[in-house]
This record gives structure tokens, sequence and C-alpha cells, in this order.
């Protein structure tokens, strides 16, 4: 994978509290599929050390009600509060021909249409109101946002790690 780091376990919640008395935990989804839950099996608290089973108990708001493996009562539940709940990285819900997850994103190169290095993402912005924007580093402290449409970004090529860009002028520039 061309010199980019994919992470192996992707987080889909984190939890907030107990609920109730026996052990149930209420998870904040961080997964743009909470419907995922209502089938999951097993889940990894806060590393690969640690999976358990799960089983889901309901929605409440915008919160999922699980019950996981070996936590029994309110105090275990407890311990438990901001824990991630992660998967590996083949469990992720598949997304459509041209859709990214953030995390395949962030780290590959960014090259220009002959394949000369321009930089690597090192995030994703979602705060504009028109199109994501991808953050381009082109060096230390120098960043530029790409904003995420054909115009600009010609190809995303996850098996070789790149993004191949056309750096219009002033795009990479101050």
């Amino acid at each position: 994978m061309a010199g980019q780091s994919r992470p192996d376990l992707i987080r889909i919640g984190q939890v907030t509290a107990p609920h109730g008395v026996r052990g149930a935990v209420r998870v904040y989804p961080t997964t743009d599929f909470p419907e995922r839950f209502v089938t999951l099996k097993r889940v990894m608290i806060d590393g690969p050390d640690r999976a358990v089973g799960a089983r889901f108990r309901g929605f409440v708001k915008n919160l999922v009600i699980l019950e996981l493996e070996g936590i029994t009562d309110r105090n275990q539940a407890e311990r438990l509060r901001g824990a991630d709940l992660l998967v590996p990285r083949d469990e992720v819900h598949p997304l459509p021909e041209g859709y990214y997850y953030d995390f395949d994103i962030i780290g590959i190169a960014v090259v220009d249409p002959e394949g000369r290095p321009l930089g690597r993402v090192v995030e994703v912005d979602h705060t504009s109101p028109v199109h994501d924007l991808y953050v381009v580093e082109t060096a230390p402290g120098k960043r530029y946002p790409v904003p995420a449409v054909r115009q600009f970004v010609k190809e995303i090529d996850l098996e070789a790690g790149r993004m191949v860009i056309d750096p219009i002028p002033g795009l990479l520039e101050d």
C-alpha cells in the first residue's frame, strides 16, 4: 500500500453511560450506518485485545443500547464510559462506487496528472455547505483545501494509496 497507513480497526461508537442496572451501555454511534448495531455480534473495546460479544437492545434518541459480554452490572458499565467500540476494517459497511470513508482518504499521497508528488491528504473537512474539502499538506505547516469535486480530483486509487488532482494555478499556493 504505497506508504499509506490504513487503520486495521475502525471506531463505530463510543460508550457514553450505563443504561439500567444490568450492565447495558449507551453508545454514541460514530458510524454513518447506526443500523449496523442491530446485527452486531462482536465488538472490540479500546483496541484489539478486548473482543467481546455484543447484543443490540434498542435505540434511545440518537444513542444505541448494547449489552456487552462480561458486563453484568452498572459499576462495570460505568467503567466503560468513554471507551471506543471498534470493528475490524473488513466489517465496515460497504460504500457505493465513488464514495470513500475519511479513514481511507486521510494519509494518501496527492499527485498531479503526470504522477509528480504534491503532498498528502491530512484531513477531510465536512464544514463547507457546498462540498467536502480534502486538506492537502504540501510541506510542514503548508495546508491547502482542495474541493472534493471532479473538476479538481481526477482519480482516487485506494489500492495505490494516491489521489490525482489537477492543481490549477493558485490551488496549492499562498
